[in-house]
């Protein structure tokens, strides 16, 4: 057998993979989702985005910490891809979220975020000058069709009575700061551990978030440390944050930016059974029609040739 003959099942092996772990941070995320909105009023953004952060730092330190360190030297020659990632995707993507929930609904809020697969192809090809196939642009559209479907409970006439509001501005301004990650992410260095990776950009995230946690306190104030406020930082710290970021990472250096962006639709979709599991609400026809629209959607996109250049 060739090499390229044994190549082929260990690249299948690895996309595979890729495409696994991919499924988590939109499940975590859409629990991040539920849990920023239902303590919007207890925490302010800031503070959120700090604690969130300084809890994954917690539990990254002692998992990556002396790899980090053995890495210093790269990581000081990689500083202008590292600070851009933490500006992207710790500081600035995690604070507008946070804060556009001060003052949207969950549904604009998700319609929103929802957008993201479309944005990310433009940014590839912008920077990295990736092309989608046409597999992967039909695959786009329908998984797209789903998380309408969904978002708008099946009713087209529901899009035109969403109110804009502030909070809508705020979530919009999110989608490109997470494009620009997603994309720059597949930049990093192959000698970089994924962890080590993860650990210098919450570092970095933190000492620019550290003053302006400082002047929300002087002019916001805190919040009170209740046992709901410890568990929504455990959850954002740990799941939403160390293992969604490993997973997402992961996943992008096995496939690419704009097949890995498409699973963001997964987000509406795991929003909805989380609601049937802890909020009892139930399932209807539209919710299984655009679960199949999304599911199709992601089998045409990861089922397409690889980029072309």
């Amino acid at each position: 057998m060739t090499m390229a003959g044994r190549a082929d099942p260990q690249a299948r092996r690895s996309a595979r993979t890729a495409y696994l772990l991919l499924i988590v941070p939109p499940l975590c995320w859409a629990g991040n989702f539920v849990v920023g909105r239902a303590i919007h009023a207890e925490i302010p953004p800031v503070a959120l985005t700090f604690w969130r952060w300084v809890v994954a730092a917690a539990v990254l330190l002692p998992l990556a910490g002396a790899q980090t360190w053995r890495a210093r030297t790269l990581i000081r020659r990689q500083w202008p891809l590292l600070a851009m990632l933490a500006l992207s995707g710790v500081v600035g993507f995690q604070f507008v979220v946070y804060q556009g929930l001060h003052s949207t609904t969950a549904i604009n809020g998700v319609l929103i975020i929802a957008t993201i697969p479309a944005v990310i192809p433009a940014f590839a090809y912008a920077l990295d000058g990736e092309r989608i196939t046409a597999r992967q642009g039909l695959g786009i559209l329908v998984s797209t069709l789903g998380v309408a479907t969904i978002v708008l409970r099946g009713d087209l006439a529901a899009a035109l009575a969403l109110d804009v509001a502030a909070g809508d501005l705020w979530i919009a301004s999110a989608v490109p700061m997470w494009a620009l990650y997603s994309v720059l992410v597949r930049r990093k260095p192959e000698a970089l551990p994924p962890l080590a990776l993860l650990l210098a950009i919450v570092g970095i995230g933190l000492a620019v978030l550290a003053p302006a946690y400082a002047w929300e306190l002087a002019s916001v104030g805190g919040f009170t440390p209740t046992l709901p406020a410890f568990a929504a930082m455990a959850y954002v710290g740990v799941a939403a944050s160390v293992l969604a970021f490993w997973c997402w990472n992961r996943g992008i250096a096995g496939v690419g930016a704009s097949k890995a962006g498409l699973y963001l639709h997964l987000m509406p979709v795991f929003a909805a059974l989380l609601a049937v599991a802890f909020l009892g609400e139930r399932l209807y026809g539209y919710h299984g029609v655009g679960m199949a629209l999304v599911a199709a959607g992601l089998y045409l996109s990861s089922t397409a040739g690889g980029p072309r250049r």
